[in-house]
């Protein structure tokens, strides 16, 4: 399918560039729709989920909020009150820095860590489809062309 059906376009874009923007944005939304769904029946948002995938990088070492806040992908996000909803689902601790009483610091748990290894499974069949439409080369370029569309 092309951008022009999935969104009933039925102008032409002005330009190419007009319709990579379009074809971002929608897309983008779709992999994000199709990620949540996927995280539906665990209780999770992208979001929080993005909060325990950068705790399982640093694991067992404790992060910062302010480093989460600057490493998520979603930078509107309120790292605090992901943390906080988190905390109550006892994927997370939260412990006040030794170095610097003002930050506080966060740590996966157990719990935390094997809600991760369980999504990981969905994550690899997930990627399984998406082996069916682009392959390997085609994604490499494809991640090189929007890191350079950021640059």
């Amino acid at each position: 399918m092309s951008i022009e059906t999935d969104i009933k376009q039925s102008t032409p874009f002005k330009t190419p560039y007009h319709r990579v923007m379009v074809n971002l944005i929608f897309t983008s939304n779709w992999m994000a729709a199709s990620q949540m769904q996927m995280l539906k029946p665990f209780g999770l948002t992208l979001q929080q989920y993005n909060v325990l995938r950068i705790l399982r990088g640093q694991y067992p070492e404790p992060v910062k909020v302010s480093d989460i806040t600057e490493r998520m992908l979603d930078k509107m996000s309120n790292a605090s009150r992901l943390v906080d909803k988190l905390l109550a689902k006892k994927l997370v601790l939260r412990t006040e820095c030794p170095s610097d009483r003002r930050a506080v610091d966060v740590v996966i748990t157990e719990k935390g860590l094997e809600l991760l290894d369980q999504l990981d499974v969905y994550q690899t069949e997930w990627s399984e489809i998406q082996r069916s439409k682009l392959t390997e080369e085609e994604a490499i370029y494809l991640s090189q062309l929007l890191d350079r569309i950021r640059s």
